[in-house]
């Protein structure tokens, strides 16, 4: 039913544990995500069945799985801890989809494992509906993401402050490999299962490439695009930690995770960010901080010594132009410009110094110049006239600027208002939020609400992790 090929399970057994989810004691299906099944040639039907049912919530393994929980380390706000690993996710195994592409299909709160600590090992409902709604709104928009299959309650009670239902997420990527899988071993001075990790990422990912070297040049690369991309939508990670950053590019692990409403760089929302280091204007040289460290993890591999630092210094110090570009592209496109030159990042720029000062909606001034609405965002709005006119004259794409512009983003408390009746037994909000953001870039007249930003009594200031 499923065509499994684990080839992680195949790597030498310091790099995983061996373990089952937890079954629960009454799995329902909340989400089923159709499209992406299909992308990855799962049967949709039996999906719905009770069988189905039942492998999403991590009571049945399907033939060919092998269930894992992966070890690694990480630097978390900046402070490293040596083991770390899925201390509540299970990496049932590879699925190659009927192109021959590979797709981790992992298991996120199905209970402990060797790595979780004093944790539960489970998940509650609100986390797990944010992953899904972001994940799948990233996806629409072009980022780099891992996805969600499908959502499942558990019928159970898990305890954070008080009890909460419990939920599973199916997490779908390209695979779950972290610069903090190669810390891992780097830390452990395991210079083997350094270059059997490196050989495998290089297979799996970067086939074109040989050594070390060139496979840090692509993630270099690959982070860059995918760092530029969230900037563009306002979209603030939280916890950009190493453990947290996917050497396959992909944006993983939505916690605390916010897109802003009203702009300005220095915004934080993560309620454990006390001092601001994932700030939105910070993610970019958090991005260079963390592959700084995957550069460290692989000098040992490159050789003599002193080339390969100033190799991968070299490496590391690409991400600078790589991402000044891929912003400029994608600020560029947001102001309907096809082809943007070095002159119109100053152009973009004193856009967003406008907005900063103003306390303009980030979303909703990017949108409005499309329809001519973005003036109305602003309490003072010569200055934007001014600008305007200066914007008008380098002939923007009305077309290009609905592509890149979203009319409706998952804002914060429209988010914690799909979690609160979720909570409460009614799941059609989720659905109906997840309908309009997976369709970010349409125009319907029953979304409307959907793009309006908080009023002052519903602004989300604080995001949470949930485990």
């Amino acid at each position: 039913m499923i065509h499994f090929d684990n080839s992680y399970a195949r790597l030498p057994q310091g790099f995983f544990a061996r373990i089952n989810p937890t079954p629960v004691p009454e799995p329902a299906l909340m989400a089923l995500n159709e499209k992406l099944a299909e992308r990855l040639g799962l049967d949709v039907t039996w999906l719905h069945s009770p069988d189905g049912i039942a492998m999403l919530a991590g009571n049945s393994l399907p033939e060919g799985a092998e269930p894992i929980a992966q070890a690694y380390a990480g630097h978390q706000f900046g402070g490293f801890v040596p083991q770390l690993g899925d201390g509540r996710a299970v990496l049932l195994g590879e699925v190659v989809s009927p192109d021959g592409a590979r797709f981790d299909l992992q298991l996120k709160g199905s209970g402990k494992t060797p790595f979780s600590r004093m944790g539960d090992g489970r998940a509650w409902l609100g986390p797990v509906l944010r992953e899904y709604i972001v994940s799948e709104f990233m996806a629409a928009m072009d980022v780099p993401t891992t996805r969600a299959l499908a959502a499942v309650t558990t019928g159970e009670t898990v305890w954070r402050d008080d009890g909460l239902p419990g939920a599973v997420l199916t997490r779908v990527a390209s695979s779950h490999i972290r610069v903090g899988t190669f810390q891992y071993f780097a830390v452990r001075g395991n210079e083997s299962a350094l270059s059997a990790l490196t050989d495998h990422v290089i297979k799996r990912h970067y086939p074109q490439v040989s050594g070390p070297l060139e496979l840090l040049d692509q993630v270099v690369g690959r982070q860059a695009e995918t760092i530029a991309k969230w900037m563009a939508l306002g979209f603030i990670h939280g916890v950009m930690n190493t453990d947290n950053m996917a050497i396959s590019g992909e944006t993983i692990d939505y916690g605390p995770c916010a897109f802003m409403d009203i702009y300005h760089p220095d915004t934080v929302f993560s309620s454990i960010d006390q001092m601001g280091r994932y700030a939105w204007a910070n993610q970019p040289q958090i991005a260079v901080w963390n592959l700084a460290q995957l550069a460290t993890c692989l000098i040992p591999l490159m050789g003599g010594r002193d080339k390969a630092i100033e190799a991968a210094t070299q490496s590391v110090h690409r991400f600078a132009p790589l991402y000044q570009d891929a912003w400029l592209r994608e600020f560029g496109a947001k102001l309907g410009l096809a082809d943007p030159e070095e002159k119109d990042r100053e152009l973009a720029e004193r856009l967003l110094t406008i907005m900063a000062r103003q306390k303009a909606d980030f979303t909703r001034v990017f949108h409005g110049l499309s329809d001519s609405s973005a003036r109305d965002e602003f309490t003072e709005p010569a200055a934007f006239d001014e600008w305007a006119t200066s914007w008008r004259s380098c002939h923007p794409d009305p077309d290009l600027m609905v592509k890149a512009n979203p009319a409706r983003i998952p804002r914060n408390h429209r988010i914690e208002q799909v979690i609160a009746a979720a909570v409460a037994g009614d799941h059609v909000p989720f659905e109906t939020l997840c309908d309009a953001v997976t369709h970010p870039c349409e125009t319907r007249s029953e979304w409307d609400e959907f793009a309006l930003p908080p009023n002052p009594d519903e602004a989300v200031r604080q995001t949470f992790c949930g485990t």
